[in-house]
Formats: C-alpha cells, sequence, structure tokens
C-alpha cells in the first residue's frame, strides 16, 4: 500500500506478526525527510508515550530472563504502530489534513526507529537493514564491540529521528516462503510434512519455553534470595505495565519495580510474602530505584503468578 504519492519516498514500518517485521510501507510527499511533528493529536502522543515507555518495559523482562515475554513486549510497540497507522488513515488525510498525515508518518518513523534497537537481539540482520532504510547511525548493537556507539537501548525511547532527517531507500525486510521455496528446503533436510506429522512435539510446540543451558552450582548460591512481605503496591505514573511495591525483608525495607499491572491489581498483592532476588544491582526506571525482583511464575498463556511462601520476611530461600 502506499501511503502517498508523488515522486520520492519516506519509510514507515506499520505491521508486525508472530516472527517479525512485516510491511515496510513507501511514503512520498516529504522529500524523502523526516516530516515534522506539530500540535500533535492525543493519538500521537500516546503512541509516543508507549515508545518511551517500551525499552525499561522490554528490558526488565530480559534481565530476568523472561525471554518471550520480551519479545512479546516488543511486539506490542509494533502493534500499536499499526494499529495507530490504520487509525490515523493518513492516505485520507493526505489531502484533507496534510499535517495529521506528515505527523502520523513522523510517528511512525520513530516506531520504526525504536524497533530497530528493541529487535536487534531477536533479528539483528533484520535491524541492521532497518537502521539503514532509516539511515540511522552511531546505534550500538547487541553484539559485542569494544568501541559502542553512544546511541542504545536507552536512547530507543526517545525521538531518534529528527525533522529533516534524510532517509534511504526502502526495501523488503522479510521474503514471503512460498510453497515451493518451503518444499526446496524440505527435500534439502530430507523431510516432508509425512516426516514431521507423527514426531513428538517440541517444548515450544507445546507452549514451553526451552530449558537454558546448565550451570554450575556455584552459579545459583551467588543468588540471594529472600522471602519478601509486599507492604505497599501502587502504580508507577506514566507505566502502564510497572507496580511500585514496597516490600519488608524482615532486616529492611525495600522499593522494587516489578512488571505486574497488567496481570494483577496492586490492592490484591498487600500482605503476599514473595521471593525476592535481594542482590540484584538497584536500576532506576521512570526516575524510581528498584531495589531488587520479585520472582515470577508464567504459565504457557503469558499469564504470571506471585511465587508465594508462608516463611517469614527474611528467610533464605535455598
Amino acid at each position: 500500500m502506499n501511503l502517498c504519492q508523488g515522486n520520492v519516498h519516506a519509510t514507515a514500518l506499520v505491521a508486525c506478526d508472530g516472527i517479525g517485521f512485516d510491511v515496510v510501507l513507501d511514503c512520498s510527499n516529504f522529500d524523502g525527510e523526516v516530516p515534522p511533528l506539530e500540535t500533535p493529536s492525543d493519538a500521537d502522543q500516546e503512541l509516543l508515550d508507549t515508545i518511551a515507555e517500551t525499552p525499561d518495559t522490554v528490558g526488565e523482562a530480559y534481565e530476568s530472563y523472561r525471554m518471550r515475554e520480551a519479545v512479546a513486549e516488543t511486539m506490542e510497540l509494533a502493534r500499536a504502530g499499526n494499529k495507530y497507522f490504520n487509525d490515523t488513515e493518513p492516505w485520507h488525510t493526505r489531502t484533507s489534513d496534510p499535517q495529521a498525515c506528515a505527523n502520523t508518518v513522523h510517528v511512525c518513523l520513530q516506531v520504526c526507529a525504536a524497533l530497530s534497537i528493541l529487535m536487534d537481539p531477536v533479528v539483528p540482520h533484520a535491524t541492521a537493514r532497518l537502521r539503514n532504510m532509516l539511515n540511522l547511525t552511531n546505534v550500538r548493537t547487541s553484539t559485542p564491540d569494544p568501541n559502542p556507539a553512544p546511541r542504545g537501548w536507552h536512547e530507543a525511547g526517545t525521538a531518534l529521528l529528527e525533522p529533516g532527517h534524510l532517509l534511504n531507500d526502502p526495501v523488503i525486510l522479510f521474503d514471503k516462503l512460498d510453497d515451493d521455496r518451503m518444499d526446496a528446503q524440505r527435500n534439502k533436510l530430507g523431510t516432508d510434512d509425512a516426516d514431521t506429522t507423527d514426531s513428538e512435539p517440541t517444548l515450544e510446540e507445546q507452549g514451553y519455553e526451552s530449558p537454558k543451558d546448565a550451570i554450575e552450582f556455584g552459579d545459583f548460591m551467588d543468588l540471594d534470595l529472600r522471602v519478601g512481605e509486599i507492604t505497599h503496591a501502587e502504580p508507577v505514573e506514566d507505566a502502564d505495565k510497572l507496580l511500585r511495591l514496597e516490600v519488608d525483608l524482615g532486616y529492611e525495607e525495600r522499593q522494587i519495580l516489578a512488571g505486574i499491572a497488567q496481570h494483577m491489581e496492586p490492592e490484591a498483592i498487600i500482605g503476599k510474602r514473595v521471593t525476592v532476588v535481594a542482590n540484584l544491582a538497584p536500576k532506576t526506571m521512570f526516575g524510581l530505584e528498584s531495589q531488587g525482583m520479585v520472582l515470577m511464575g508464567e504459565d504457557r498463556d503469558g499469564n504470571l503468578s506471585l511465587l508465594t511462601t508462608d516463611a517469614e520476611p527474611g528467610s533464605v530461600v535455598r
């Protein structure tokens, strides 16, 4: 679908499916540059706020080894961009309200820029191509680099593309696999549909995450797991997914931020005795320092549950 018509281009990612980026659109009214954002609408600002919030949410999931949740949260940003694009209908506002059209393209490009960093741990080659399309340079990737670039994960929630920023030509991020190509790959592997129909389903096919690599006993013993009682819980301002918890560890009180706001109500968890990683390095999110981590159980549908216990606060979990 062409967003606008004319003789130059811009790029905007507007869709994402279960495996990654899906659609990159051409736009042709802004001289191949990022258009300015002027007098943003509520919808414009809401998506910009979502962009700002996502790096911390996704980063927290990765740091807690909740890989599937991290990818799902990243995909939610792409889906939000897709919905925003469809709702703002820039193919209509192109003529009826050119500035509204420009705002849509501007915000969608910021979504693209954020995803080009946040999806890097999952599809690094595709995100590199996306950054090239966006002419987005000086960005740290998820691969080791002795001379890291100045912009990285924490900047992904900011406006990475200034108005007037020149874009490169768009390319297709992923080629669609037709039946002939899939058959060719099956032939290379010496398998066909009949070979796989009766095979034992994988853990992923059953909805379970694969087990992680084995660790040494000493690695586990480095964790200081304690029982803590939640004495206070409240939403974090401007963060849809975070709750600020006050947790009594028996010997001290801790403030812990937990990405559980969409799974449980604050008042329902007060008084719960939970398992806390007490020696996790503090991390600041939304101006608040999180001083530990509350452990959760995640089922195959992505629902979270507190790991509760009757032990007294401060008890060591072994």
